[in-house]
C-alpha cells in the first residue's frame, strides 16, 4: 500500500534526516510497516516571518494495509506516475535534430531510445571546448560567435542557475526532471519546489545525455552550422556551412531564440513565421543576505538562499516582471553577436556569491516594432543591444544604481553592491540603451515591487543592462503535428516560439519527438 501524505510541516532548524522518523512517530508507523520513503515535494513556507517552516509532501510504502491511515487528514493513495513508452522508430530514413540545448536534447535522446539513430548537427562546440571558449570571451573579450554562452552544448541553459521550474502542468515534467537526476544532477531536483541544477553540474548533465545518444547509435556534428535546407524526395537536404548535407523526412529544427541568422534564412526560403511579444528589461543585483533577510527574517541563517519572483500590470497596460532570478549568481556577458551587450544570470549549485541578480523586463508587443515582417523584432533587438555596447565601446554594459535612476540622475560609482558583470560597467542614462518605454514602466514598477517585497527598492542595488533574449520574438507556425509549412521540418522549443525555460523547451522537444514516432 502506498500513501502519500501533504502539508507535514517540519521547523526549518531540524535537519531532512529527521523528516523520516517525525512522519512515522506522528503516524505512529514501526520501522517494520516502511519498507520505502521518498520525498515528493519540498517548499518553504515563509509567509508568516515569525514561523518560517519547511512543508513536505512524501510517499511511503507500507508493508501492511493501514485503511485508518486514510481517514486521516492530508493523507491519500498514492499512484506512482505512469513510465513513458518507447516505440520502434518507424521510419526509413534517420531523423536529423538541429540545435543541442534543452529542446533538442530531450527529442534526440526520446528518439535514441526508439533506435532511431538521430543525427545530431549543433553549430557551437562540445560543452568542455565550449566552456573554454566562454571562459576566453569573459577573460580577454574574445568572442566566438558559433560557440559561447548561447550557442553549443547544452543552449543557453548550460551557463545559467539551471533552473528546472515551468509554469507548465504537464505529465513529462516528472520525466524530464528524473532524465536530469539520473544524468548527474542532485537529487533534490526531483522534489524540491523550485528545482535548480547550477552551471557547475549542468556540464555533468550534459555530457552523459550525449553519451547515451551516442551509445544508442546516435550521430553528433559540432562545430557544425545549419546553413540552408531543399526539397529531397518525400523531406528535406540539410545544407551546412561545412559541406555537410544529411537528407531525412524528419528535422527538428531546436535553434534556440538567438539563431538568427538561421531564422532569417528560414524565413527567406518561405517557412511561414510571425512576430510574437517578447521582453527587455536589465538585470537588477541586490546583496544575498539582504534578500534573505527580506524573505526569511530571523530564520535566514538556517535556510539557503533565498529568491523572489514578482509580476505587475501597469497602468499603461505594460506588464513588468522577474525572470530567472539567481541567488548567490553572477551576471553573465551572454552576448553571441560581436560589438553588442547581452545580460543573462548564471549560479552554481551553490549559490554561493555575494549578489542575488534577476531581470527585469518590461513586455514589448509586435506593435512596439512591427513594420512589414516578422524578422523586424530580431532588428529591434538588434539595435538596443549594439546602443548599449556603444556606451562603453569595449564590452563594458551600461549600469545605474537603484536610487539615481529613480532619481532620473546617473550615478558616479558602485556603494555597497559590487557589479558582477564580469567586463565591468558604465553608469549612464538607460534612455541612451532602452526604449523609452522600457525605461519609463521599469520606474513605475520598481516602487510597485517594493510593496510585494520590502526592500526591493535599495538605492544601492545595481541595475545592469541590456537584457533582450529572454525568449523569441518569433514564432514559427506549425500545425497539429508540430509541422511546418516546409513538410519534413519540425520547429520546436524556445527558438521556434513554443519554450520560455529549460524545463518548457525540454518538455516540448520531447513531445514532438514522440509525436513523430508516434505518427
Amino acid at each position: 500500500m502506498d500513501i502519500k501524505i501533504s502539508n507535514f510541516k517540519m521547523p526549518v532548524t531540524t535537519p531532512v534526516s529527521a523528516l523520516k522518523t517525525m512522519v512515522m512517530n506522528r503516524y505512529r508507523l514501526s520501522g517494520s510497516e516502511v519498507a520505502d520513503f521518498r520525498i515528493l515535494r519540498a517548499s518553504i513556507d515563509a509567509r508568516k516571518r515569525s514561523n518560517v517552516e519547511y512543508e513536505y509532501a512524501v510517499m511511503l510504502s507500507l508493508t501492511t494495509d493501514c485503511p485508518d491511515l486514510l481517514s486521516k487528514p492530508n493523507v491519500s493513495l498514492y499512484e506512482s506516475p505512469k513510465p513513458l513508452e518507447y516505440h520502434e522508430w518507424p521510419h526509413a530514413q534517420r531523423p536529423v535534430v538541429v540545435g543541442f540545448g534543452p529542446a533538442g536534447m530531450f527529442a534526440a535522446l526520446y528518439l535514441a531510445r526508439c533506435n532511431a539513430r538521430p543525427i545530431i548537427i549543433e553549430r557551437g562546440s562540445r560543452i568542455d571546448q565550449r566552456k573554454q571558449e566562454v571562459h576566453r570571451f569573459m577573460d580577454e573579450k574574445v568572442l566566438n560567435p558559433d560557440s559561447n554562452v548561447q550557442f553549443g552544448e547544452g543552449g543557453a541553459g548550460a551557463f545559467s542557475d539551471g533552473k528546472l521550474t515551468t509554469n507548465l502542468h504537464n505529465e513529462y515534467i516528472g520525466f524530464v526532471l528524473e532524465e536530469f537526476y539520473k544524468h548527474g544532477a542532485t537529487e533534490d531536483v526531483l522534489y524540491a519546489a523550485n528545482p535548480h541544477v547550477g552551471t557547475d553540474y549542468l556540464e555533468k548533465v550534459v555530457r552523459n545525455i550525449r553519451e547515451e545518444i551516442a551509445s544508442l547509435g546516435g550521430s553528433f556534428y559540432f562545430n557544425t552550422r545549419f546553413a540552408d535546407f531543399e526539397p529531397a524526395g518525400d523531406g528535406v537536404r540539410v545544407n551546412c556551412h561545412n559541406g555537410l548535407q544529411f537528407e531525412t523526412a524528419h528535422v527538428l529544427l531546436c535553434i534556440g531564440h538567438s539563431a538568427r541568422d538561421t531564422i532569417r534564412q528560414l524565413y527567406a526560403k518561405g517557412m511561414q513565421m510571425e512576430a510574437k511579444s517578447f521582453s527587455m528589461g536589465v538585470r537588477v543585483e541586490h546583496l544575498q543576505h539582504k534578500i534573505n533577510k527580506i524573505q526569511y527574517g530571523n530564520f535566514a541563517r538556517y535556510l539557503p538562499p533565498a529568491s523572489y519572483k514578482g509580476a505587475v500590470h501597469l497602468p499603461n497596460g505594460r506588464g513588468v516582471y522577474t525572470f530567472c532570478m539567481c541567488p548567490g549568481g553572477t551576471v553573465m556577458a551572454s552576448t553571441s553577436e560581436p560589438n553588442s551587450i547581452v545580460t543573462n544570470g548564471m549560479s552554481e549549485k551553490s549559490r554561493d556569491k555575494a549578489n542575488a541578480n534577476s531581470a527585469l523586463l518590461v513586455s514589448v508587443n509586435p506593435e512596439d516594432y512591427y513594420k512589414d515582417s516578422p524578422m523586424d523584432g530580431l532588428a529591434y533587438q538588434e539595435k538596443y543591444e549594439q546602443l548599449a555596447f556603444r556606451v562603453g565601446g569595449d564590452y563594458s554594459a551600461p549600469a545605474n544604481l537603484m536610487r539615481e535612476f529613480m532619481r532620473r540622475e546617473v550615478a558616479d560609482k558602485h556603494r555597497n553592491v559590487k557589479p558582477s558583470y564580469p567586463h565591468g560597467v558604465i553608469y549612464c542614462d538607460f534612455n541612451r540603451c532602452l526604449p523609452d518605454y522600457v525605461v519609463n514602466s521599469l520606474r513605475e514598477a520598481i516602487p510597485l515591487f517594493d510593496k510585494k517585497l520590502n526592500g526591493f527598492n535599495d538605492p544601492d542595488a545595481v541595475m545592469t543592462g541590456v537584457e533582450t533574449r529572454s525568449s523569441s520574438p518569433v514564432r514559427i507556425l506549425r500545425d497539429e503535428q508540430r509541422q511546418s509549412n516546409v513538410h519534413g521540418i519540425y520547429p520546436v522549443g524556445e527558438g521556434a516560439g513554443y519554450a520560455g525555460g529549460i524545463t518548457s523547451a525540454a518538455i516540448d522537444g520531447l513531445k514532438t519527438a514522440i509525436s513523430i514516432v508516434e505518427s
